[in-house]
């Protein structure tokens, strides 16, 4: 593989490649568009504002990325590898916005316009990007060392990843914990072992289901690993109000907790409950009672059945029809079935073609019975004559 700065440059999501090409100097992902979750879209495109000229996105891994102004008088674009200022020594990452948009991002962060930024060195060189895999190749390693040196320590918790920085000085070991752990003296046995600066930032179940990745039981990749960057709190009234079973095994995805996919249709279905009364007691009619079987949340609809709890014989009510029996009931009124009116048949229409014919009264079928009869009996015998 060619590692020259000029053909390919590498994006720190650890296995895309970005192509730059030579006559437009546009950067393009050549894995698949969208393989970062980090990623976002540039609406903003061509727009023009003086005050963000440099001012740049810059992501790292898959996990972080920052805002950051260029202090190296460089031409800095979309998509170069750039060298920027860390709180020791210095990292390494990819410019992936530019422009207006930029500014809207760090709104959207709660970062303010004129907030101090860390500084953009110069582009990454050669020796940059040569240091910068080297790291990259220890992160796995890394990662299997410090974790059975926290096994044999008895330290109740789990290192998902390991991001080194971009000089390789330093390293951040992403661990999850159910409780609160004490890791001083495994951050001293860390840097005795691997040399470098330690840092521990601890992540929840789902946040390490986005980075070791996988499929869900839809088919299609996790979205924690896809898009999903912010992780909203998800509750069994996500299930209930949408009428899922709440079976443990069902709910829960691959980190052991419940879905994100619960939270998506969430305000869909309060809104559709929303226009469904809420049916306490059975409706009374005139040739019974009829009890809420189950209900059909989008499509608003109720089903009734004379026969309490039997799936037998449903009928199925509108929101709007239930609400208006229960009115009638609360003034002692019942509606007089729920079962639907039979359909009246329409009369059969009887042909009269062939009423007019001359032999319509001709027994056929009679004459031809008879002659089968008389054939099978044979012929007559002659009786004897007496001798004198």
């Amino acid at each position: 593989m060619d590692n020259s700065l000029e053909s390919i440059k590498y994006d720190c999501f650890r296995g895309c490649v970005v192509q730059e090409n030579q006559e437009t100097g546009e950067s393009t992902c050549t894995y698949r568009q969208g393989c970062c979750k980090l990623e976002s879209y540039n609406w903003l495109n061509g727009v023009v504002q003086p005050e963000y000229n440099d001012v740049f996105e810059v992501r790292f891994k898959n996990t972080r990325k920052g805002f950051y102004y260029n202090a190296s008088g460089q031409n800095v674009k979309l998509g170069d590898l750039v060298v920027v200022e860390a709180v020791t020594g210095h990292d390494l990452g990819i410019v992936t916005l530019e422009g207006p948009i930029v500014g809207r991002q760090m709104k959207c962060k709660g970062i303010p316009s004129d907030a101090p930024l860390r500084k953009i060195y110069r582009k990454a060189r050669q020796l940059d990007i040569n240091k910068w895999q080297d790291a990259i190749a220890l992160e796995q390693d890394t990662m299997i060392k410090s974790r059975r040196i926290a096994a044999e320590m008895g330290l109740e918790m789990k290192i998902g990843d390991v991001e080194y920085q971009g000089d390789g000085t330093k390293a951040i070991f992403y661990y999850i914990a159910d409780g609160r752990v004490d890791f001083r003296q495994l951050i001293k046995v860390f840097a005795e072992e691997f040399k470098i600066r330690i840092e521990m930032k601890q992540i929840g179940a789902r946040q390490e289901a986005g980075l070791i990745g996988g499929l869900g039981v839809c088919g299609r990749e996790l979205c924690c690993a896809n898009y999903i960057t912010n992780f909203q709190s998800i509750t069994t009234a996500a299930a209930r109000c949408q009428d899922l079973s709440l079976n443990p095994q069902k709910l829960a995805g691959q980190c052991g907790k419940l879905k994100c996919c619960l939270n998506y249709e969430v305000a869909t279905y309060q809104d559709a409950l929303s226009r469904i009364p809420k049916v306490p007691e059975p409706l009374e009619f005139e040739d019974g009672t009829a009890y809420l079987i189950k209900t059909d949340i989008l499509k608003e609809k109720l089903y009734f059945s004379y026969e309490k709890g039997s799936l037998a014989e449903l009928y199925p009510l509108d929101a709007d029809e239930v609400r208006e029996v229960q009115r009638m009931n609360r003034d002692g009124i019942r509606p007089y079935s729920l079962k639907p009116e039979p359909e009246q048949k329409s009369p059969e229409f009887v042909t009269a073609v062939g009423d007019d014919s001359i032999s319509r009264f001709d027994h056929s079928d009679r004459k031809k019975k008879k002659n089968n009869r008389n054939r099978h009996k044979g012929p007559k015998k002659e009786s004897a004559k007496p001798q004198q």
